[in-house]
């Protein structure tokens, strides 16, 4: 069994190995540590100047976790407007984006997972309810509050056979299961593996992330420059793409450019060495910035936009639009598929109605695997494969409807989480004793 001595030599390794690597140099390990310096001061200090109803600790490893638990964190608010909300992440990539969200009354970084720490951290906190996401499985803080009797809940959990809470050596991990009040998880094969080591406070709630894309989906506004730029042409929006997805994309762009088609590249690094890369990958390609730079001072108008510019390309350089360019979109590509770490949102263009691509490191997401079953969605190997995908999808009219059609009902019938969790909190009255 795995105890917590080595659990607690291994916090202190990863503490060390932080220190060095920001001695060095590394910008990440820096802002994970100059964000935790005095955190019990700077904590305790913000929270004593609030007032308010019961406080609500709700944690998120990064970003992505975040996004998965945001429509539960502005469901709450709505229907708690009484609450505090607190919101903590673990990695720099969560907390430098979000630490100004304003869905919640504060934002902090998690520190380090002690038992000191997390005894003094729910000291300064005293939540009456604690709300984990996906993940986030930290021994100490998990452990404190089932010794308070506070009540923790897990949203949007996954799990996995490779797991440790599986594995001859994850008696801890599976206690931390055992203590949680409650675990909503995405799908059924998450419950059942959870039944067999005998964990059955479990419910199959569904992916929050489908609320989210959903609630984007229904509020997007337009980008009439981008409007402009695709209308009455067969367009690909290609969203976070890597340099991987970028060749890829390349190799059938410049093999089958007709008059008629626009692509739109949103990559996941938008630094200028990566943006002059797809220019100069891309000739003749515009920058949107440069294209935003033909404002008329009316708001309301929309600038007159050259689409018969050469290049027939757009490239994306900020951050933010992404979700909301899939409208304008014949088909869609998802970039992460051809690295390691595996695809990234697809359920942003599969909310709008959109036929969607991607690489094939996609098995993890099971979102990505039942919509190419269902055939809303289409992987390919290599690029010769996404250039022929390309080309069926935009020759058939009738196979990129109907699989756009797919995808939007699978989203749409797949909504819900959200509401069942916050029943659940309702149903339970875990704040209603204060």
């Amino acid at each position: 069994m795995f105890s917590t001595i080595f659990y607690n030599l291994g916090i202190a390794l990863y503490s060390a190995g932080l220190k060095i690597a920001a001695a060095t140099g590394n910008t990440k390990a820096a802002l994970w540590l100059n964000g935790r310096k005095d955190w019990a001061a700077q904590m305790q200090k913000t929270l004593a100047a609030g007032t308010g109803g019961p406080l609500v600790w709700v944690h998120a490893a990064s970003l992505g976790e975040f996004e998965q638990g945001r429509p539960v964190l502005e469901a709450f608010r709505k229907q708690h407007p009484e609450c505090r909300l607190l919101l903590t992440f673990f990695s720099p990539s969560g907390y430098e984006v979000r630490k100004n969200y304003e869905g919640v009354d504060y934002v902090y970084y998690l520190p380090l997972d002690t038992r000191k720490n997390a005894r003094l951290f729910l000291d300064i906190v005293q939540p009456k309810l604690a709300i984990f996401i996906k993940y986030e499985f930290w021994y100490h803080f998990m452990n404190t509050l089932y010794q308070r009797q506070i009540p923790a809940i897990l949203i949007s959990g996954i799990f996995r056979e490779d797991q440790p809470f599986f594995k001859w050596y994850g008696g801890l991990f599976r206690r931390l299961l055992k203590q949680l009040t409650h675990i909503f998880v995405q799908n059924e094969a998450s419950r059942d593996m959870l039944q067999q080591i005998d964990i059955k406070h479990v419910t199959v709630a569904g992916d929050t992330r489908f609320d989210r894309v959903w609630a984007l989906q229904q509020e997007a506004a337009e980008r009439p420059l981008v409007k402009q730029f695709a209308r009455n042409r067969k367009t690909v929006v290609a969203g976070s793409t890597w340099e991987s997805d970028e060749a890829a994309l390349f190799a059938w762009w410049a093999g089958h450019y007709e008059p008629d088609r626009r692509l739109v590249i949103a990559p996941h690094e938008i630094n200028e060495s990566h943006i002059i890369r797809l220019l100069e990958l891309f000739p003749g390609a515009l920058r949107y910035s440069d294209l935003a730079g033909t404002h008329v001072s009316h708001p309301g108008d929309v600038p007159h936009v050259d689409i018969e510019h050469p290049g027939k390309v757009l490239i994306i350089d900020n951050i933010g639009m992404l979700s909301s360019l899939y409208r304008y979109a014949c088909v869609a590509y998802v970039g992460g598929g051809f690295d390691k770490d595996g695809i990234h949102n697809v359920l942003e263009p599969a909310t709008y109605g959109k036929p969607v691509v991607f690489g094939p490191v996609y098995q993890e997401y099971a979102e990505a695997v039942e919509l190419v079953a269902l055939g809303g969605a289409f992987t390919v190997p290599h690029e010769p494969a996404l250039s022929q995908q390309m080309e069926e999808l935009l020759m058939n009219d009738e196979l990129c409807t109907q699989a756009g059609y797919i995808a939007g009902k699978y989203v749409s019938e797949s909504r819900g989480a959200t509401g069942k969790i916050l029943a659940y909190i309702q149903e339970k009255r875990f704040l209603t004793s204060v």
